[in-house]
């Protein structure tokens, strides 16, 4: 655990420098809200575990493990504001703090922090932008087309929470000048972890209780949202079964890295069970 804490602590001072860095003071204020009210920091600890798996240094990936924070903190933010959510990470959403215009501008001044930092490297800004277009489609999907059958609602999974992974992975990957093949096995194992992530939120939201996830509970059923259990009937066991599979998956992928560190890989396995154990 002593490697965890190290490297979120690293991924953390990072966010915070970025953080403070940002201009005007409100905007500065209202990104640090949305940013460092809490969570778990999965997506940058990807990137650094991936690129030490194969033989680079956190250090190397740290920037683009908190670009990959600041986009998906963006998406959070939009989605807060479609679903009227006024709870994010046990706090207030970014629009019931601060209103809908300002909630917008602050999605705006993460993706920008988060491009500036990947703007160095051009394969890195490629594998963030396709992640996006691919989330855009799948946010864009989930409005107008409710998925009709387990398959559609895969493909969903895949593009609203999958491709963000995917990318977080492949950002660890090129951070360690890794191959091709290497950036897409990683690409696939961490693809395929948020897909298991995303069942894991459709039944937490099922049957968790809101104040043990940190955030409203029910919303997918209130709101028709595509869920895995709403889609399919499948029973909240069932869909565990679902995502236990797709972690599977996962480790299979991992099996085709030539690893460096055995120790950054060990916590790689170790997600894809958390991913699917997690309570909130």
């Amino acid at each position: 655990m002593e490697l965890l804490e190290r490297r979120r602590a690293l991924i953390e001072d990072r966010l915070v420098d970025v953080v403070d860095g940002i201009e005007p003071g409100t905007l500065r204020s209202e990104v640090r809200h949305a940013t460092l009210s809490g969570g778990k920091r999965v997506r940058p600890m990807v990137t650094v575990l991936s690129c030490e798996t194969v033989g680079g240094g956190a250090e190397d990936a740290v920037d683009f493990g908190v670009g990959i924070e600041l986009v998906h903190t963006a998406s959070l933010v939009v989605d807060d504001i479609i679903d009227r959510s006024a709870l994010r990470r046990g706090t207030q959403s970014a629009w019931a703090e601060f209103g809908y215009g300002p909630a917008i501008v602050t999605s705006d001044g993460l993706l920008g922090e988060a491009f500036a930092l990947f703007s160095a490297d051009p394969d890195a800004t490629r594998v963030v932008a396709e992640a996006m277009v691919e989330l855009g489609i799948g946010e864009a999907t989930e409005l107008s087309a409710t998925p009709t059958n387990e398959d559609e609602y895969m493909t969903l999974a895949r593009r609203k929470t999958g491709a963000l992974f995917r990318a977080a992975a492949e950002l660890g990957a090129i951070a360690a000048d890794s191959d091709g093949v290497t950036v897409e096995a990683l690409g696939e194992y961490a693809e395929r972890v948020g897909i298991a992530f995303q069942i894991r939120d459709d039944v937490l939201d099922a049957v968790a209780d809101a104040d043990d996830l940190g955030k409203p509970t029910g919303h997918d059923a209130a709101l028709e949202r595509p869920s895995l259990v709403q889609v399919t009937e499948l029973t909240p066991e069932e869909a565990n079964a679902r995502a236990r599979a797709e972690a599977d998956r996962a480790i299979d992928a991992l099996e085709r890295v030539e690893v460096a560190d055995p120790e950054a890989e060990a916590y790689l396995l170790e997600l894809a069970e958390f991913v699917v154990e997690r309570d909130r």
